[in-house]
């Protein structure tokens, strides 16, 4: 029996389980880490970051604590408390657990899969240092140039300064920014010219918030399969909605037929590739995200392996202009010059090729692709 006195949790779940080989993490929460401990970084306590953090990593947590520290309300069944009222019974603690990584309360690890790259947080610079660097992690290898330099530092400065303080969930902020493109698409379907400008701002905004969804989860470590595909069917059910409105929109405003037809084809040609895409992702277990597929038409790799990797092959230039950042910002320029007949074409030239790949992956599949 250890000299520290030891209370531990019980396992709620079977995904509790530390990851076997994995060496046990020793998390000081003293009074040398107090201050830092009980600081909020991107919406969490320093102390609650580090558990969340090591819970997701799969790491067995012996958490030391003096009582200085507040510890949070819930602990995962990964974490056991041991109490060492004094520095003896700590030292006592390091001993048996050899090998054993030891962290601080008062530490953030920014990178949300690994341990490297500790800040220390014991006061108010330290702390923004920390939540910038943390946010800075969001910004991966597969973002277009729209999201990267225009989108992402909208939306880092609504989570960061506004979605961390309010007890939203990343879901229902993917729900309200749904019903803001929801609004935008209805207003471009009016077919009045300052309506559409509206409309397809709307849909830009959208475009904005979507990104907070991710970097909320991401930061609050809320991740989720749910909220994945959640995410991905809402932008793929507003992108069809869109393209339909805007032929709606457009046919209101002058009358042509042809534009109506265009719209309601670009929708339906998306509808098409958005089952087979649905489809492949449940064969190929990429959860949801589409741009996980790996298409026979375009090659073994999937798109997002691409682009993380910094590879700008002549199909991932093409991509660029289907990319919803990019697009939605473009049908907002058509609008503003006065030629929102332009994102017709647009949504077209999205929407075909979509369906073309998703259509020679059917026929592959019925030829006994896998």
């Amino acid at each position: 029996m250890s000299p520290a006195e030891q209370t531990a949790k019980p396992a709620s779940s079977p995904g509790d389980a530390p990851a076997p080989g994995k060496p046990p993490v020793l998390l000081r929460a003293t009074l040398a880490e107090v201050v830092g401990s009980s600081m909020r970084v991107a919406g969490l306590s320093v102390l609650e970051r580090a558990i969340k953090q090591l819970h997701r990593l799969q790491y067995h947590v012996v958490l030391a604590t003096d009582g200085s520290c507040r510890l949070p309300t819930y602990l995962p069944a990964s974490v056991q408390v041991h109490k060492v009222p004094k520095p003896e019974n700590l030292t006592t603690l390091r001993r048996e657990l050899v090998g054993a990584i030891e962290v601080g309360a008062d530490e953030v690890r920014p990178a949300v899969g690994s341990l490297d790259g500790v800040l220390r947080v014991t006061d108010e610079p330290s702390r923004r240092r920390a939540e910038r660097a943390v946010f800075a992690e969001l910004l991966r290898g597969d973002l277009g140039f729209v999201a990267r330099y225009l989108n992402k530092p909208v939306s880092f400065f609504i989570t960061r300064h506004l979605l961390c303080r309010l007890p939203f969930t990343p879901n229902q902020v993917t729900l309200g920014a749904a019903l803001v493109g929801l609004l935008g698409a209805l207003m471009v379907s009016s077919g009045g010219p300052a309506l559409i400008v509206w409309g397809f701002f709307l849909a830009h905004l959208q475009s904005i918030l979507d990104g907070c969804d991710g970097e909320l989860a991401r930061v609050r470590f809320q991740q989720s399969a749910l909220g994945e595909w959640m995410d991905t069917v809402v932008d793929d059910g507003l992108n069809i909605v869109l393209f339909a409105c805007i032929g709606v929109g457009v046919f209101r405003a002058t009358g042509s037929p042809l534009a109506l037809a265009a719209g309601i084809l670009a929708a339906a040609l998306h509808v098409g590739y958005d089952v087979i895409a649905y489809r492949e992702l449940s064969l190929q277990g990429g959860g949801g995200e589409i741009i996980k597929v790996r298409w026979h038409l375009t090659g073994s790799s999937d798109m997002k392996t691409r682009l993380a990797t910094g590879k700008r092959d002549p199909l991932a230039m093409v991509h660029t202009i289907g990319r919803r950042d990019f697009f939605i910002l473009a049908f907002l320029v058509y609008a503003l010059l006065g030629v929102p007949w332009l994102a017709l074409i647009h949504a077209l030239l999205i929407a075909g090729p979509l369906a073309v790949v998703a259509g020679a992956q059917v026929v592959w599949r019925a030829r006994g692709g896998r």
